[in-house]
């Protein structure tokens, strides 16, 4: 089977558990549920991916390389930024990036556990992309930052990124929950605590 013919099909498994994420949680999705969204049998999804972990890798390399694209974009189109114009870029491209968000507030150890080295290998080199592409950005808005402030902001930014998306996307079960329990709550989209957080990052 041709290099062309594999990737073609892992892009139809991975639009397939795309398609199921929208609306089921990652516990809810299995390797049957993805196949029957696909074109061939369900056994020949083993071919491609020995888990529904390498799966969900695979979909969220996917994210990192699109906002990548992104983040390469704003790059290229801008000669300069003040910190509120970088701020308002960088968070719009992570608001565009939902699924980034909503698989980066599950359970990474898992998802990297149950997947073979070669599969963890690639999805490292995406991220490690992305974190190379934010730092050249960081490098060419603000260069009069030292090397240690923009390592700390690169080294803060993406941890962040991880707690974005339980705070934005709030279910109403979990809003009764907080009132019941009399937790303060203010609603925040992604945009406004992706900002928040990079103008915080960029004053300290």
């Amino acid at each position: 089977m041709s290099k062309e013919i594999v990737d073609m099909r892992k892009e139809e498994i991975i639009n397939a558990c795309e398609k199921l994420y929208e609306n089921n949680s990652f516990k809810d999705i299995t390797i049957k549920s993805i196949g029957e969204e696909t074109t061939f049998s369900r056994t020949s999804i083993y071919n491609y991916f020995q888990t529904k972990e390498e799966i969900f890798l695979a979909l969220l390399k996917r994210e990192y390389e699109r906002w990548i694209d992104d983040l390469n974009e704003m790059y290229e189109q801008n000669s300069e930024m003040t910190k509120e114009a970088f701020a308002d870029k960088l968070a719009n491209t992570v608001a565009k990036r939902k699924n980034l968000l909503k698989l980066l507030s599950m359970n990474m150890y898992d998802m990297e556990e149950n997947s073979r080295m070669e599969e963890l290998i690639e999805f490292k080199r995406a991220y490690g992309n992305a974190i190379k592409m934010v730092r050249k950005c960081v490098d060419k808005f603000f260069g009069k930052m030292s090397n240690e402030e923009k390592e700390e902001f690169v080294c803060l930014f993406f941890p962040l990124m991880y707690g974005i998306y339980p705070y934005a996307e709030v279910t109403e079960k979990q809003i009764q929950a907080m009132t019941s329990a009399d937790v303060p709550f203010k609603y925040l989209s992604i945009y406004d605590i992706t900002y928040k957080g990079i103008i915080k990052l960029l004053e300290e």
